[in-house]
């Protein structure tokens, strides 16, 4: 029908018309995955900030942290706005067994290098989450460095296994 009423007006509006259709499309076409904004900290940039949506009261959040800067910093903590209680985590595979790790001494972010938390790897836990955020929706927290401080952060919430 949306397209349908795009098309019937293609005569009097063409711009506005094709403009409405292109927006449609995208929308359609992104399946609920976004991209959160680039925030910066000192010499650190932290883009792709994302999490799945949960299938229980535990979820992980997955981003990226570039530092431009010529001395090493560290992810120290994180909050998170869905749950008091956040971790930072390393996941591995030993002998086919995967074991979570909670790592108490932070993240290292070495300088002129780029760390990605991601699936299967280094990531953000979120422990505890009484009302788990559906996919297309996001959630706010923070990052805090040893060195640039603390920075507010957004994730977007993904479908299981999507990539923003």
């Amino acid at each position: 029908m949306f397209l349908n009423a795009c098309l019937c007006r293609t005569q009097r509006l063409p711009g506005i018309a094709l403009g409405l259709l292109v927006v449609a499309a995208t929308i359609a076409l992104a399946d609920g995955v976004a991209i959160a904004a680039e925030v910066k900290a000192g010499d650190l940039t932290i883009s792709r900030a994302y999490s799945w949506q949960p299938m229980n009261d535990a979820m992980a959040g997955f981003l990226t942290i570039a530092n431009a800067g010529a001395s090493d910093d560290t992810l120290v903590s994180a909050t998170a706005s869905i749950t008091p209680t956040v971790q930072l985590h390393d996941m591995t595979m030993k002998d086919g067994v995967m074991k979570m790790v909670e790592l108490t001494g932070g993240i290292p972010i070495p300088a002129g290098k780029t760390v990605e938390l991601k699936p299967g790897s280094l990531h953000v836990m979120f422990v505890g989450v009484a009302k788990p955020p559906a996919a297309g929706s996001s959630f706010d927290g923070t990052l805090t460095f040893a060195k640039a401080g603390t920075v507010n952060v957004h994730y977007d919430v993904l479908m299981l296994g999507k990539q923003p």
